[in-house]
């Protein structure tokens, strides 16, 4: 039976947060996160034709991985996962007051430790290079370009992390679509200094760095006016002695590993690639981002619509409703990430010829880059189902069972990486990371059912045999429309383009109708807290 938490006096209460639907939520996230995808897509566009996948491009990509990365793994990876099971708790249990104490005590601390951060980085860029891509030492002219671009790009990290924080707060009072719509100007601002910064500055590469910085600022500004909308401004005052930032600290520490072991992954296999040919970082990457389509706009908007929830079921003592949450969380990753992962395999080199193959940008790159593409792809069901499984340990305040299994999956990882590396290269790498990430998932999904908060519902087996026949008429629709690479390297962009948006289009129409037909209902997955 859940317990009723004590009334508080009307003054003393948080502020009031917007109440929706998980389908409602999960679909205003995924839109927003669309639209910044698309415009993510432009900008590689934009990249792949100024800069290919050469020398500059490894410099820029490493100059701005290292800010990206350390951004994924603490600012919305291990801060985020504490820091609104934490917040989310106050909402609950704590006065107006105290929350309030809690949200400057948080930023004073963080802000402060960004800083000292920052400054240290900036003082020893030439290091972080040696580590993230000691493949570099090699080649002193990339390794000193990619140090001075390192040195332009990571202030990133301070300014992102001060809007993760922000876009946190935001989420945890219903307000998805701000956070959700910010990455935009990240690729904006990308565009524009690519195309308009290079002439100025003499270099793409550099053009770009600057272009990472600028966007920092710009997203942090957008979201401070909506923090004060809903009255939690935060007026930055370190109190490292705070009961909620001690805690969140403590919570911090194991879900460095737990949460973004997926992003460690990618880290390694970017630091192994730096010592294969030139060009491999950028076939990663380009992969990558491709597979970043999906995972970000369902995936990661999935999960970011149920911590919060997850974690005031978890402070209401509700666990017959956690258990659902969950549920109903992997249903929808089953019925996103799975048509998503099989369409990026058929598509591989039709979507990069037509989005990439332009300027410094080879058919060398392109059927290189395809190859990762579809080894990435292999594993993006379980990319996916780690965001929203995850979850289920932090919002319960448990980051030690994910640390333990990021570190198994890291290891078994390294194990996959050096035995596929020699005979496939770049392509073994991703590979590794898809298989190390399934193991990642299925631990992570067994953990939870052994401490009794995921319970499969009613109608698994039906809801699986409709899943694997719209996927099959899916999938033979996509093999028989979809012309030979030849004739997609011999196209115009603009048929290349008409080409790509039947294939979508069609896929998608024929995996929809399918579902119809085989009795499924937007009805069946709409979810109220």
């Amino acid at each position: 039976m859940t317990k009723a938490l004590p009334a508080k006096p009307k003054q003393d209460r948080p502020p009031e947060r917007k109440k929706r639907g998980l389908l409602s939520s999960g679909l205003i996230v995924s839109s927003m996160t669309f639209l910044s995808r698309i415009l993510g897509l432009i900008r590689d566009i934009v990249i792949a034709s100024l800069v290919g996948a050469g020398g500059a491009a490894d410099a820029f990509f490493i100059a701005f991985k290292i800010p990206n990365f350390l951004r994924r793994l603490f600012a919305e990876g291990a801060f985020n996962q504490a820091f609104i099971p934490v917040l989310s708790e106050y909402a609950e249990k704590k006065t107006k007051a105290e929350l309030r104490l809690l949200i400057d005590s948080v930023a004073g601390c963080l802000g402060l430790s960004l800083i000292v951060l920052t400054c240290i980085a900036i003082l020893a860029a030439p290091a972080l290079v040696w580590v993230f891509a000691p493949g570099f030492a090699s080649d002193p002219t990339k390794q000193a370009i990619t140090t001075d671009l390192l040195r332009i790009t990571f202030p990133y990290l301070l300014l992102i992390s001060l809007t993760a924080f922000s876009g946190s707060i935001l989420n945890t009072w219903g307000r998805f679509a701000i956070p959700a719509i910010t990455p935009v100007f990240l690729n904006l601002s990308l565009i524009g200094c690519a195309l308009f910064l290079t002439p100025l500055v003499g270099s793409a590469a550099e053009a770009l760095a600057w272009g990472v910085l600028i966007a920092g600022m710009i997203q942090l500004a957008f979201q401070l006016p909506f923090l004060s909308q809903v009255g939690l401004f935060p007026r930055p005052r370190p109190n490292w002695k705070n009961e909620g930032v001690k805690r969140i600290l403590t919570l911090m520490a194991p879900a460095l590993f737990g949460v973004s072991i997926s992003q460690i992954n990618l880290l390694l296999d970017t630091v192994l690639a730096s010592f294969l040919e030139d060009g491999s970082v950028g076939w990663l990457y380009y992969a990558d981002r491709l597979v970043e389509l999906p995972l970000g706009v369902f995936g990661i908007a999935i999960a970011t619509v149920i911590l919060p929830s997850l974690s005031r079921q978890h402070a209401s003592a509700d666990v017959e409703k956690f258990a659902q949450l969950l549920d109903w969380s992997i249903r929808m990753v089953l019925l996103i990430g799975l048509p998503a992962a099989l369409a990026l395999i058929i598509l591989a080199e039709p979507l990069l010829i037509t989005l990439f193959q332009y300027g410094a940008m080879t058919a060398v790159d392109i059927s290189q880059s395809a190859l990762a593409l579809q080894a990435y792809a292999l594993g993006l069901l379980a990319f996916m189902l780690i965001k929203v499984l995850a979850p289920g340990y932090f919002a319960r305040q448990n980051t030690r069972t994910p640390v333990k299994i990021g570190i198994k999956a890291m290891l078994a990882n390294m194990v996959f990486n050096l035995i596929l590396i020699v005979p496939l290269a770049h392509v073994g790498l991703a590979l590794a990371t898809a298989a190390s990430a399934f193991l990642n998932a299925g631990w992570l999904a067994l953990g939870l059912k052994k401490e009794g908060v995921l319970r499969w519902s009613k109608g698994w087996g039906r809801y699986s045999l409709q899943l694997a026949m719209a996927l099959a008429a899916m999938v033979l629709l996509l093999v028989w429309f979809t012309p030979s690479t030849s004739i997609w390297l011999d196209a115009s962009l603009t048929e290349r383009l008409l080409r790509l948006a039947f294939a979508v289009i069609a896929g998608a129409g024929i995996y929809l109708l399918a579902l119809i037909a085989m009795g499924i209902r937007l009805k069946d997955f709409k979810h109220q807290e």
